[in-house]
């Protein structure tokens, strides 16, 4: 008796462990993220806008300064993760945007949420847009590479075979849905090693400000915008 209650209890602790181990970081609420989206909430419709939607990196660009000839909407919110973007479509279909220029995840990567998680809530992204503003063309932005050499401590756990895989992903996605179209920026943004280009980042992670350009110009060249 004694050594089955002994393997319950280890077949508790076990379980707990292994419960542990899957235990996903899915809190995308905090200041900077509440008070972004209610400041988008105050801002005017804009009918068939560009919505460039993401996290730091969409936050960073100055869209609207480097292609002032379109209606573009800047709807990135620095520290945001998947979850977080899926939560506040409602703002974003409130525009029936003609475009919506995707990139999450990296966030979402550096918490560990599994890749699986992570085009999942891409796929509930894609169908919702569909759903509620069906006329909308949407792209799904390669994530960016690192650069090693110059990455933050704080992003030391995110790797290029991860963002790889889920571009791949990303790729076989935009097959799966109409009006959906996957863009590679490596091109552009990455060197012949597949990292980040050191000249464009300041931290291995980020964009210089100036990136932008070549990024916008990309987009026109390839005629997305």
């Amino acid at each position: 008796m004694k050594l089955k209650y002994f393997s319950l209890i280890m077949l508790g602790l076990l379980t707990k462990s292994l419960n542990a181990q899957v235990a996903v970081d899915s809190n995308y609420v905090f200041s900077g993220y509440t008070d972004r989206v209610a400041f988008f909430n105050k801002m005017p419709v804009k009918k068939g806008a560009v919505i460039f939607l993401g996290d730091s990196l969409t936050e960073a660009g100055r869209w609207e300064d480097i292609a002032p000839e379109l209606p573009i909407l800047n709807r990135g919110i620095s520290g945001d993760i998947s979850f977080g973007v899926v939560a506040r479509l409602e703002e974003i279909i409130r525009h029936q945007p003609k475009k919506v220029f995707l990139m999450i995840g990296v966030n979402d990567l550096k918490r560990n949420v599994p890749a699986a998680m992570i085009i999942a809530n891409y796929n509930k992204i894609i169908k919702r847009i569909q759903q509620e503003s069906p006329k909308t063309q949407i792209y799904l932005s390669s994530l960016l590479p690192i650069n090693d050499a110059k990455l933050i401590e704080a992003f030391k756990q995110v790797k290029n075979t991860d963002l790889s895989k889920i571009n791949t992903e990303l790729k076989q996605l935009s097959t799966t849905y109409k009006n959906v179209t996957f863009v590679d920026l490596y091109p552009v943004i990455a060197d012949e090693k597949g990292q980040l280009k050191a000249d464009m980042t300041p931290d291995g992670i980020h964009l210089e400000v100036a990136a932008y350009i070549p990024y916008i110009n990309y987009l026109k060249a390839k005629k997305y915008l």
